[in-house]
């Protein structure tokens, strides 16, 4: 029998086989390669704009000083501050005519943009000044079982107050703080950050984010060991402690700002807080337009209470003014964006401190 040898033809395509399974190898190698270059090349030059981005911060944080200053020089700037100003976003020309050529939204320094957004800490209460009825009110808002509100409210009062007496349903470090695992020490002192409430006794994480936060972590123990509290069946506001309250803001609630639900933790029913909205909201029902009407003093407010006692103590919760402000810069360099978050204290045209800047 006769055994004839490979042809000619069969070996090149074997061999055009390989080479092109070779080419597919290798292209496949330079572009993982190319796109891990891409990849370093681009983390390499954010890391270089980082120094950039702060600065554009920086410019936003001075932006913000310069609105707010200015805005005091305008005739309705000495009286109040409302929504309907420049620092808010407001469309109101008499209080804007000194920052009309100025931008919140869009400004371009360098290689790169940045926008600020003012928002007044005043239009929530001041945790460290919320009173008893206050935070009761904040309880019943967010549908707290009323047999936990004496736990939370008194264990609040003990951690912001200097004594270690505990209230009769409060805590205080020797007698439960302590005691936990890992143990800690009552704060006896303000609340530096809202987040503190994660840690007083009675307090959970649906009554601090809202009932239907998404931080919420459902399938974890609560933050603070004891807590007794628990949202009852009722149909729940998404609101929480973290909505309703600040931790570093003036005293009082500005009336100009704040919102329906503020006006309820201060006593009101829903009608008298709806009025009173749309009273500062002028005759088109919507802040921050040419036709609202700020109060000028607390004493416009029309609170129809027949006790003079009683009203004297909502009245006593409001001011027509905002001190501290929340700003957020969003910077913008080729499509790099990164945001950042600064407070500021204002006390004068000429004094206004800068509390902190961070990147969020």
């Amino acid at each position: 029998m006769k055994v004839r040898a490979p042809s000619r033809t069969s070996e090149s395509g074997v061999a055009l086989i390989l080479v092109m399974g070779a080419i597919i190898i290798l292209t496949a190698i330079v572009a993982g390669f190319t796109y891990s270059m891409k990849v370093e090349s681009r983390l390499a030059q954010n890391y270089e704009n980082d120094a950039e981005m702060e600065w554009l911060a920086r410019s936003g944080v001075e932006l913000a000083r310069y609105v707010l200053a200015q805005e005091l020089l305008s005739p309705e700037g000495r009286m109040y501050d409302a929504l309907n100003q420049k620092w808010a976003g407001g469309t109101a020309a008499i209080t804007n005519d000194v920052l009309a050529g100025i931008s919140l939204t869009d400004n371009i320094l360098g290689h790169g943009r940045f926008a600020i957004q003012i928002t007044d800490q005043e239009r929530r209460f001041n945790i460290n000044n919320a009173d008893r009825f206050v935070l009761g009110y904040a309880l019943a808002l967010i549908n707290v079982d009323a047999s936990a509100h004496g736990t939370i409210v008194d264990s609040i009062l003990d951690w912001r107050d200097t004594d270690h007496d505990p209230g009769i349903n409060g805590a205080e470090s020797e007698d439960f703080y302590l005691r936990l695992d890992p143990p800690y020490y009552a704060k006896n002192g303000p609340i530096d950050d809202l987040s503190e409430l994660l840690l007083i006794k009675g307090m959970t994480p649906e009554i601090y984010w809202g009932s239907g936060s998404t931080n919420v972590v459902r399938d974890q123990p609560v933050a603070a060991p004891g807590a007794l509290a628990h949202l009852d069946e009722t149909p729940y506001i998404t609101e929480g402690f973290h909505d309703l309250f600040a931790s570093v803001s003036a005293p009082q609630v500005n009336i100009n700002t704040c919102s329906e639900r503020t006006l309820q933790l201060a006593g009101l029913d829903d009608i008298t807080a709806s009025f009173i909205l749309q009273a500062r909201r002028g005759p088109d029902g919507s802040d921050g337009t040419d036709d609202d009407m700020p109060f000028r003093s607390p004493a416009q407010i029309p609170i129809p209470i027949d006790n003079p006692e009683e009203r004297q103590r909502i009245l006593s919760y409001f001011t027509v003014r905002s001190r501290t402000f929340e700003v957020i810069i969003t910077c913008d360099i080729s499509g790099y964006v990164r945001r950042y978050r600064a407070l500021l204290d204002r006390r004068s045209q000429r004094d206004i401190t800068l509390l902190f800047l961070h990147a969020l």
